[in-house]
């Protein structure tokens, strides 16, 4: 950008300096051509004046040829004043004509050269002043970043990622729930320079004979302070002497520049919920109940599909749908019914083939989501139609038999959509609650309607959505949970749809610690028990000792 802002500067001044140069040397010219005139008309001047004098010398005496030649001089001095007058006149002309097109010469969008050289000169000013703060910021940013910062307590402690050639050590979470990860395309990136910087860095060095490669590299530590950046420290072996040789390194961010702003107006857009659905009437009955509270009671523009599959409760599930209306004058809902066996993908190919009217914004929601109108906001303001898809991260929720097991009652559901580490977890591994619009969707394909029973369709699809040209939004979102119900694994799945079925199975039913309690129960509570039968036996030990001391 600077250059092209150069460029097109150098450019200007080297218009203007020609067009100066014409117009010395036209000036000059015509100059030169008055003064040729000038010389010329003198002489033809002095000729006659001489023929005058040489006709007149006999019969005039000298008092008379000095007053016929003063006449003849002042006519001609008169003459030369005019002639002056009316070049200087055309000069004048003149330069006006090229000063007229040379400014002519401008930009359309500027309208005058003064004012480019003005707002030239202000643009280099700030764009120097930008480039002295960024370089100011970031020298700041290094000398802070290998620093050390008192924390509150071990919870606030920023730790330390270790990695190898190949793998990344980390206590963050991760979708893959492992101690030792493959690095992500962005991090292997970023590591990779990382390690080639400090290849090219150790051979820079003067004393060192033999050149430092890749292959040297040992390992190292990277922690990144969101306040100031991320600090490296690598390990290199040396060749030949097996010297260690650490570099450090520091990657600091820079200010905050601002992107882009937009407005939404989120109560004009519809969300249209599609729901695959079999059976499962209580948790129906129980779905309803909250989409009335939450959307229906809140006037948020929504609409019902409903894809049910088999004959089984469709008359039921057609009278709580009619409740809608004779309840609440809610008459947004469609039901799409199919006789065949069931299928996620299917349903919701379906639901939005069923959608008759304009582009409208799709959540594919299950009868087991809880939700909350910031939720409803998020999927309107997050979703932009050719640009961006949400897929909210769910908190799902542990079997509440388990969590508030020993309470005398069990609070409501309402009450349970907590996120607590005992009372749920985020399920990093789900994709199927998403908000899109209905042309991206089509535009993408669908969904794969080849799939059959639990699962894989909507990975599939998430996976098409992040090799297009759509950003993924992929947030833990705080007001969509997954209720607890018992999961069922049919053994004519597929073995990865098996695998995935039985790990969310085990990751639902609640907490590591938990699980813990309860697979020790016996133990502990024998403990306890033991525990507290010898505390009563030292009181009543004590107790007595007391007493006979009294006696």
């Amino acid at each position: 950008m600077a250059m092209a802002s150069v460029s097109s500067k150098m450019k200007w001044m080297s218009v203007r300096t020609w067009t100066k140069v014409g117009l010395v040397l036209l000036i000059a010219f015509i100059v030169f051509l008055a003064k040729l005139e000038t010389c010329t008309t003198s002489l033809d001047g002095c000729m006659k004046m001489g023929e005058v004098m040489s006709n007149q010398a006999d019969g005039l005496n000298g008092q008379q040829r000095h007053e016929d030649c003063m006449t003849i001089l002042s006519e001609m001095e008169e003459r030369h004043r005019t002639e002056t007058s009316v070049l200087k006149q055309q000069i004048a002309e003149l330069k006006a004509e090229l000063t007229k097109y040379g400014d002519g010469m401008q930009p359309l969008d500027e309208p005058s050269r003064q004012k480019k050289l003005i707002l030239g000169e202000s643009m280099d000013n700030k764009k120097f002043e930008e480039a002295q703060t960024l370089q100011k910021t970031i020298i700041q940013q290094v000398a802070k970043i290998d620093s050390q910062k008192s924390v509150k307590d071990e919870y606030d402690v920023n730790p330390f990622s270790s990695m190898s050639s190949k793998y990344i050590y980390t206590l963050g979470e991760s979708l893959r729930h492992k101690p030792a990860l493959h690095p992500r395309s962005d991090q292997k990136e970023d590591l990779v320079e990382s390690v080639f910087f400090a290849v090219e860095t150790l051979n820079k060095k003067k004393t060192n004979q033999h050149k430092f490669a890749v292959e040297n590299f040992v390992d190292g530590i990277f922690r990144t302070d969101f306040t100031i950046g991320t600090y490296y420290n690598m390990v290199f072996r040396h060749p030949d002497t097996n010297y260690y040789y650490t570099v450090q390194l520091a990657r600091p961010f820079a200010p905050l520049q601002k992107v882009k702003t937009q407005v939404i107006d989120s109560s004009k857009i519809s969300i249209n919920f599609i729901m695959p659905l079999k059976g499962r009437l209580d948790k129906f009955k129980t779905f309803l109940e909250r989409f009335k509270k939450v959307a229906i009671d809140s006037n948020i523009e929504v609409f019902l599909t409903v894809v049910y599959f088999g004959r089984d409760g469709l008359t039921e599930i057609k009278t709580l749908l009619h409740s809608l209306t004779t309840r609440f004058a809610f008459r947004n809902f469609k039901l799409v019914s199919l006789d065949r066996e069931f299928s996620r993908g299917l349903g919701l190919q379906e639901g939005v083939a069923s959608w008759e009217g304009s582009n409208v914004l799709l959540f594919f929601c299950d009868v087991d989501i809880a939700f909350t109108t910031d939720f409803l906001e998020h999927c309107r303001y997050y979703t932009i139609p050719g640009q961006t898809v949400y897929y909210p991260v769910v908190f799902s929720l542990y079997n509440p038999d388990i969590v508030y097991q020993g309470q005398d009652q069990r609070p409501s559901e309402e009450d349970q959509l907590k996120i607590t580490k005992e009372t749920g977890f985020w399920r990093d591994f789900g994709f199927g609650m998403t908000c899109q619009y209905r042309s991206d969707f089509l535009n993408i394909g669908g969904f794969n309607t080849n799939i059959q029973g639990w699962g894989m369709e909507d990975v599939e699809l998430y996976r098409r959505y992040l090799q297009s040209h759509l950003k993924v939004i992929r947030v833990p979102d705080n007001g969509i949970f997954h209720t607890y119900h018992p999961k069922d694994c049919p053994t004519t799945l597929s073995p990865e749809q098996y695998r995935m079925c039985i790990g969310s199975k085990a990751l639902g039913e609640a907490s590591h610690a938990m699980m813990g309690r309860l697979a020790f129960k016996e133990t502990i509570n024998m403990t306890l028990f033991n525990m507290g039968k010898s505390k009563l036996n030292v009181h009543y030990r004590k107790k007595h000792e007391d007493d006979d001391e009294e006696d």
